[in-house]
């Protein structure tokens, strides 16, 4: 009786673990992959080889080393117990390993378990790391958990690490060329810093001041501690808890499919050598990528990676010029989710715009724009781009999410003639956020005035009084993909035709010029003297 427990514990434990695997990977796929990286396996959880380089913060010493050691480090602790491809517990302890960092856990530990790699990838690359792991006391075989403090600069590499997990699994679509190796052009690193100066600020080693504007990642300074850091993970970076799961999983997709091919695949990307010319740079996309969780994040962290469609660019007042109606001429009738990036600055009593305050806000709609003299809207979000990074989602109180009014085409009388710009949040004279119909003027108020949008600062140290700013430049990127496009096109042309409709006169409509008045009126012009005949 003994010996027949004994011989079924294994299957039944086998049967356990293949179901828990399967919610988050097929099991032909897990088969696959176990059996063509068994013996390298350390290899195969490798991203890519690859240079990467980075203009502001400079890539630190010891990156390349950490990221080759990636690989090794998720191996080595959630691996250890793997056995021969051929052997019944050495697939049980594939699986094991699988599910101990890919299955559904609370985002919490999700991120406690990234950390533990990037502590581990440290350790054998001989980079600085503040971080320690702590096993449970008990010795039940629990995670344990993670204690010490992340310096500035830590929090930078840390991220890049998690951009390159991310970047590993796009590597392959993206490459320019088929040299082996990773031959290719160098990889340029997203710029981190508003999220690193958004960690700091949240966890308070930085104060929410005017200092921030000069901030920068080398100066070094007070570091975060691993609570304060989890703390600020949950609440505005949700997606880095994903990172460790998302890319063990598209590894092993790429193990199974043509292990070769994979390696031999060149990982230079052209297009992300290019440097950022828009409002919506690679480190904004992914950072707003990370706040999403919905299927716009995969937009945003394919954006991240190879940069944004510039089709999907629907306007620009650099490209377009600046004013309300040349912006609604670009919008509308476009009928899906946009962005709206608004880059403005704040005099500080110079005539050089550069010494002066630069900030930036974006709008995150999931419908297209209206021309209402009204709040509309069902969802939508704010978000402060630079210097501070930041994600403020719909509160539920209320539904004033956008206000979009133009001068209508047939003027009448207003005792009360509603605001002409674009609003969000707030209320109509009162907005949260209110731009101009010139586009010059940006006014940004209080969140006390809103109860649409969560509270929080959109700007560094905003105060309670409104904060009025010249605008520079308005980006809106339309992210409804190419069918959404097309309806536009359709919608713009049928507009066209309408248009062209209304110019042309169409002389059979009018009554018989002999009898019309405007030739009694013309023939009294020209000979007034003239005797008629008056018809009675």
């Amino acid at each position: 009786m003994g010996a027949s427990t004994s011989t079924s514990n294994p299957s039944l434990e086998a049967q356990e673990q293949e179901t828990l695997a399967s919610a988050s990977l097929a099991l032909p796929l897990l088969r696959a992959a176990f059996s063509r990286s068994n013996g390298s396996l350390a290899e195969a959880l490798s991203p890519p080889p690859a240079a990467f380089r980075s203009d502001s913060p400079p890539v630190p010493p010891r990156f390349h080393d950490l990221v080759a050691r990636l690989g090794p480090a998720i191996a080595s602790l959630f691996f250890s117990d793997v056995g021969p491809a051929g052997d019944a517990a050495g697939w049980v302890g594939f699986l094991r390993g699988f599910n101990r960092c890919c299955a559904r856990v609370p985002a919490s530990q999700s991120l406690a378990l990234l950390l533990r790699v990037y502590a581990a990838a440290c350790a054998d690359a001989g980079a600085p790391c503040g971080l320690q792991f702590h096993p449970d006391e008990d010795g039940a075989g629990g995670e344990g958990k993670v204690v010490g403090e992340l310096a500035p600069g830590e929090i930078a590499v840390l991220l890049w690490m998690c951009w390159v997990m991310a970047w590993s699994g796009s590597a392959p679509g993206v490459s320019g060329g088929q040299e082996g190796g990773g031959k290719g052009e160098p990889v340029l690193l997203p710029d981190v810093t508003h999220l690193v100066l958004s960690a700091l600020v949240s966890a308070g080693a930085v104060a929410d001041d005017a200092g921030v504007w000069g901030w920068e990642v080398s100066r070094g300074g007070k570091g975060v501690k691993v609570q304060e850091f989890t703390s600020w993970v949950l609440s505005t970076a949700a997606g880095l808890g994903n990172c460790l799961s998302r890319y063990v999983q598209e590894r092993f997709r790429s193990c199974a499919a043509d292990p070769v091919e994979e390696r031999s695949v060149s990982t230079g990307n052209t297009s992300s050598c290019n440097p950022d010319v828009y409002l919506l740079t690679r480190g904004r996309a992914w950072a707003i990528s990370l706040s999403l969780r919905n299927t716009l994040s995969e937009k945003f962290l394919s954006a991240s990676v190879i940069g944004m469609d510039t089709e999907d660019l629907l306007y620009r007042s650099s490209v377009h010029g600046k004013g309300l109606s040349r912006f609604w001429s670009c919008v509308e009738g476009y009928k899906g989710p946009v962005l709206i990036l608004l880059s403005a600055f704040s005099r500080s009593g110079g005539d050089n715009v550069d010494t002066d305050q630069r900030w930036g806000i974006g709008i995150l709609t999931e419908e297209g724009l209206q021309n209402k003299d009204t709040f509309y809207g069902s969802s939508a979000s704010l978000c402060s781009t630079y210097p501070i990074f930041r994600m403020l989602p719909p509160s539920g109180k209320e539904k004033n999410f956008i206000y979009c009014h133009l001068h209508p085409q047939i003027r009448v009388y207003e005792a009360k003639p509603k605001p002409v710009g674009l609003g969000f949040g707030g209320t109509i004279g009162n907005e949260r956020i209110f731009l101009d119909e010139d586009f010059s003027k940006l006014t940004v108020r209080h969140h006390a005035v809103d109860k649409t949008y969560q509270h929080g600062s959109l700007i560094p140290n905003q105060g309670y009084l409104p904060v009025e700013a010249s605008v520079l430049d308005v980006e809106v990127w339309g992210l409804g993909g190419e069918a959404t496009r097309r309806q536009q096109d359709m919608y713009k042309k049928r507009e066209d035709i309408f248009s062209e409709q209304r110019r042309k006169v169409d002389l059979k409509t009018f009554g018989n010029w002999e009898d019309s008045p405007e030739k009694m009126m013309m023939d009294m012009i020209s000979d007034p003297n003239a005797v008629r005949r008056e018809d009675r």
